[in-house]
C-alpha cells in the first residue's frame, strides 16, 4: 500500500453480550461465544448429567437373584389359605358363624358317641392311645374303695347328723377309716399299675398314665367315661 492510499475502512464485527467487543480485541478473535452459554443455567445441567447416569447405571446393573424384594415371600399353605379366604368371600358372616356352629356340635356328638363306644379316633386327646386305654381298662378290671367313697359320705353324714353321742363318734371314726383305706389303696394300686406298664409298654412314655388312672379310680363305675369295656375281674 502507497504512502499516499488510506486503508480501506473494515467494519468491526463485534461477538460476545449484545455485540459490545469489536472481534479483534478478544484473546481468541477466531471463535466467537455464544450468547446461550452466558445465560445458561449450570444447575440444570449438572441435575441431568445426574439423572442420565444413574439412569444409564439402574438399566446396566443386573438385579441381584438374593435382594429383598421389600416383602416377605409367603408360604404355600398361607397362600393357599389367602386363595380360600378369596374364594369364600361370598358367605356371609351370619353363615359362617352357623356353619361353624354346626362343625362344633358334630365335633361334640361324635366326641360322645366315641365316649359311650370307646372309639379311639374320636376320643379326646387325653383318653387316646394305647397307654391309656390300658391303665382305664386296668381300673376298670378291679374293685377301688375310692369309688365307694361317695355313698359311704353319705352315710358317714346321716350318722353325724343324729343326735347321739355313740352314733356320732361311730361316724368319726368311719371318716378315718375310709380316707386311709382310700389312701392305702391308691398307693398299691400306683406300685402295680406302673409294674403293669413297664411290662406291656417298655419302649413307649407312660408318663401321667397312673396319675389319670388314679383319677379314674375316685369315680363310680357307672359314670366313668370313657364307659368301661372290661368287666371285674377280667385281664385287660
Amino acid at each position: 500500500m502507497s504512502p499516499g492510499e488510506t486503508a480501506p475502512s473494515v467494519p468491526y464485527m463485534t461477538t460476545g453480550v449484545a455485540g459490545s467487543f469489536p472481534a479483534g480485541l478478544g484473546s481468541n478473535p477466531g471463535h466467537p461465544v455464544p450468547l446461550g452459554f452466558v445465560f445458561r443455567s449450570r444447575a440444570k445441567d449438572e441435575k441431568a448429567a445426574v439423572a442420565d447416569k444413574a439412569s444409564l447405571t439402574d438399566s446396566k446393573q443386573p438385579r441381584d437373584p438374593q435382594a429383598k424384594k421389600g416383602r416377605p415371600t409367603p408360604k404355600r399353605s398361607e397362600a393357599q389359605s389367602q386363595r380360600r379366604s378369596v374364594a369364600n368371600t361370598s358367605m356371609t358372616r351370619k353363615d359362617a358363624s352357623k356353619r361353624q356352629r354346626e362343625e362344633r356340635r358334630a365335633a361334640l356328638d361324635r366326641q360322645r358317641q366315641a365316649l359311650a363306644g370307646g372309639d379311639e379316633r374320636y376320643l379326646p386327646a387325653r383318653d387316646k392311645g394305647p397307654v391309656r386305654k390300658f391303665a382305664r381298662d386296668w381300673i376298670d378290671s378291679r374293685y377301688n374303695v375310692a369309688e365307694f367313697f361317695l355313698p359311704m359320705a353319705v352315710i358317714i353324714l346321716v350318722l353325724s347328723v343324729v343326735r347321739v353321742g355313740a352314733l356320732q363318734s361311730i361316724a368319726l371314726l368311719l371318716w378315718l377309716v375310709v380316707i386311709v383305706l382310700i389312701v392305702l389303696d391308691a398307693i398299691v394300686s400306683t406300685f402295680r399299675l406302673r409294674k403293669a406298664l413297664a411290662e406291656r409298654f417298655p419302649d413307649q412314655n407312660t408318663k401321667g398314665a397312673t396319675r389319670y388312672a388314679l383319677m379314674r379310680s375316685l369315680q363310680m363305675r357307672r359314670l366313668r367315661l370313657p364307659k368301661p369295656q372290661v368287666k371285674r375281674g377280667e385281664r385287660p
